[in-house]
């Protein structure tokens, strides 16, 4: 048996899925599993856990952490892609369409804070993206997300998408690679961080490199990941990679890695459902936008 075999096996097993193995249902975890199971054909699976996600959604349209946090809400993203996932399926009840259509409208109605006008950073404030906490900066993760769950539910060329794509182009670092939002302060340059990077990426898709920071952030990936990356970071930087047409031929080997210390350790339902969709490069349905189901990973089969 593969190591993808057990991993899925495990991710289908998994009614309650949590960040650590034992830990309460979270949204983002619950998320990731079940789009990870749907792309791989398991739909029969997924549906405890989309459904689930229909339990913890409020009125308002948006998700907390989860059941016990309903704030803050930048894990209605994750919860839009699923049931967008599941829809696409066929087999499931049109809850799923209208609960991704809630979640999308509340989404659309959150901005990052602009603030004041600060000489010293390195970015433009003016551009809006979304922040993790309503009422707060927009940073690089939340605003990659909900860029994501806007471009793969039809709302890609919509004016909020075009000024995220336009907030992560201008957060993405001279040499390459972004950390958290930020680029220079007080005159140097931050490092950048792997899994914001990978994220980016991802969601920015095949946006054309006009500052070639696109570029120099592959670059940047293709130098620093290897199988010893830590698992999110590896997953994430892999997909984005995939986005940009650059998935590398090593993924396999560092996947099996980091299946093999996920497993090991507590079986996190968040790990191996990314490195599940990861195993897919860029025929995962969040970088090829295809929601078919795809019972194969491109890794096995070579790509």
């Amino acid at each position: 048996m593969s190591y993808l075999e057990v991993v899925l096996d495990r991710l289908a097993a998994s009614d309650v899925c949590g960040y650590q193995a034992g830990a309460p249902a979270a949204t983002e975890p619950t998320a990731v599993a079940a789009i990870a199971l749907l792309a791989h054909g398991r739909a029969d699976r997924a549906k405890k856990l989309t459904d689930r996600l229909l339990e913890i959604q409020k009125n308002d349209g948006s998700l907390g952490i989860d059941r016990v946090h309903a704030l803050p809400g930048w894990p209605t993203a994750w919860a839009i892609l699923a049931w967008r996932a599941a829809q696409s399926s066929g087999e499931f009840d049109p809850a799923y369409v209208a609960a991704y259509e809630r979640g999308r409208d509340w989404l659309l109605g959150v901005v990052g804070d602009s603030g004041d006008v600060v000489q010293w950073e390195g970015h433009d404030v003016h551009l809006r993206g979304w922040p993790w906490v309503v009422g707060t900066h927009s940073w690089v993760e939340p605003t990659s997300l909900a860029l994501l769950a806007l471009r793969l539910t039809g709302r890609g060329d919509s004016p909020r998408a075009r000024e995220a794509t336009a907030m992560l182009e201008n957060r993405l670092l001279p040499e390459g690679g972004c950390n958290y939002g930020n680029t220079i302060v007080f005159g140097q340059a931050l490092r950048p961080h792997l899994q914001p990077t990978g994220l980016a990426l991802l969601a920015l898709g095949t946006q054309a490199d006009t500052t070639e920071r696109i570029g120099r952030s592959v670059e940047y990936l293709q130098r620093e990941l290897n199988e010893r990356t830590t698992t999110a970071s590896l997953s994430y930087g892999l997909l984005g990679l995939a986005a940009r047409g650059a998935y590398p031929n090593e993924s396999n080997a560092w996947l099996r890695s980091a299946a093999d210390r996920t497993l090991a350790r507590d079986a996190s339902s968040y790990k191996l459902g990314l490195i599940a969709l990861a195993a897919l490069g860029p025929e995962c349905p969040l970088v090829s936008g295809n929601w078919e189901a795809t019972p194969t990973s491109a890794v096995e089969a070579g790509v």
